[in-house]
């Protein structure tokens, strides 16, 4: 090779690592797309309002056709993209008024959360069940928030009763992201075929769902769900989780809802390895999640 050559490819050589040093490096890892708000923490998570400034609007019953109207909270702005959704049942003979502390609490952390009344206050778990799946329809195909929705990334929660139609829900659809049931009730103890990662919220002096009866055995049976938690309140009561504040309630629910409709991984610090406290009375789940 000539000497001339020499010197040119040496200088080709010197420009091409040049550019390669000054090039931004690439990221290890594409960020999940699906993360809203900023990292949590424990007091983030706790806190009775998340960082996402939210409005709401009312859904008339009559406007509306497979569950009886309800309540719609939202993000007001649109800069982070689009939201998951989460329907919430009330229990029997309860209105949406005994859930509706979880409506704002859930969508000022980044979701779209709608809390039902039921088409009877009388309603069997199963037609709770039916009625979710209808709310969430409702949100992403008619409501005036249908944009703000992925379609995606829906789940539902539900107290005593409302708590069994979530599971019902889940068995009905299995593209459901997560399911949080909430001291629930319902006369199949069997939840087999139920693919939807799903928390079992029980409580430990529960006298109307005995979690000896309802949450224990849902939870056990749920072996086909891809990741499953029972958390057990403890010295808590049937109503617990409309208490208007619970902060148990609302931080793992949270967590959960979070991990499975958003995919964001940074809240597996708060299910996984069991938390304990002296609000839980027990903690079981299948860590770590996938």
């Amino acid at each position: 090779m000539s000497r001339h050559r020499k010197v040119s490819l040496l200088a080709s050589l010197t420009v091409a690592a040049a550019a390669i040093l000054l090039a931004p490096a690439a990221p290890a890892a594409a960020a999940n797309p699906y993360e809203r708000g900023p990292a949590p923490t424990n007091a983030s998570i706790e806190a009775s309002r998340g960082s996402f400034a939210i409005s709401q609007v009312t859904v008339a019953r009559s406007s509306v056709s497979g569950f009886g109207g309800g309540t719609v909270y939202y993000p007001t702005s649109t800069a982070s993209g689009t939201f998951g959704a989460v329907a919430i049942s009330p229990g029997f003979t309860a209105s949406q008024s005994s859930v509706a502390w979880l409506g704002p609490r859930l969508a000022s952390q980044g979701f779209v959360v709608v809390t039902i009344d039921t088409l009877s206050t009388l309603d069997q778990p199963d037609s709770r069940g039916t009625q979710l799946l209808a709310a969430l329809d409702y949100l992403t195909n008619t409501s005036s928030v249908r944009t703000r929705i992925d379609a995606t990334r829906l789940g539902v929660m539900g107290h005593s009763m409302g708590g069994g139609g979530s599971l019902a829900a889940s068995r009905t659809r299995p593209a459901l992201q997560a399911a949080v049931p909430m001291t629930p009730w319902h006369g199949t103890k069997s939840w087999t075929t139920v693919r939807v990662p799903t928390m079992i919220i029980g409580a430990e002096n529960d006298t109307v769902a005995p979690v000896s009866s309802h949450s224990e055995p849902f939870y056990t049976s749920l072996t086909s769900a891809p990741d499953k938690a029972y958390l057990e309140l403890n010295n808590a009561s049937h109503s617990a989780p409309t208490s208007g504040g619970n902060v148990t309630v609302a931080k793992y629910s949270l967590s959960w809802l979070k991990r499975f409709i958003d995919n964001d991984t940074r809240y597996d610090q708060f299910l996984c390895p069991a938390p304990s406290g002296t609000a839980i009375q027990e903690y079981r789940a299948t860590c770590p999640h996938a």
